[in-house]
């Protein structure tokens, strides 16, 4: 009898686990499609319900800095950004906004910085690291001697 009652619960763990799994993927999924239709809040409250279960998820982050960026919340959008750089420093996309981030509070050098590391890493965004740059130089002080 207790093998039963052991069985029943290793079962209805199991199960817990597996419905908690998908659950999680679905909300990323539908709030990945509601930011794609342009449905921003529902979108926002999904990844962060995504991230409710699935704390590591690099992706729910960015889309969040995504939307907080169209909601010009610099400071929230700079959170989640550093949080995605957390879980992976080699996210591409993150270290250039982080770099567009930088360029807006003037941090020249930590500009220089992350643009080396983007060079490093860039796959897709290769190219725009020649806008930073480009920013960069327009923007420095220009030494008068």
């Amino acid at each position: 009898m207790i093998k039963k009652y052991n069985i029943l619960i290793i079962l209805f763990f199991s199960i817990s686990l597996i419905v908690n799994a998908l659950s999680a993927n679905n909300f990323f999924i539908e709030a990945k499609k509601n930011f794609d239709e342009k449905k921003y809040d529902k979108s926002k409250f999904l990844f962060q319900r995504n991230i409710v279960f699935n704390p590591k998820d690099e992706n729910s982050y960015l889309y969040l800095a995504k939307i907080y960026n169209l909601e010009e919340n610099d400071r929230e959008k700079e959170k989640n950004i550093i949080t995605v750089l957390l879980l992976n420093p080699k996210n591409e996309e993150a270290i250039y906004i982080l770099m567009k981030i930088e360029l807006k509070k003037s941090n020249y050098t930590k500009v220089r910085e992350l643009v080396e590391n983007f060079a490093k890493v860039c796959v897709k965004l290769c190219g725009d690291k020649n806008l930073i740059l480009e920013s960069l130089k327009n923007l420095e002080p220009k030494n008068e001697s």
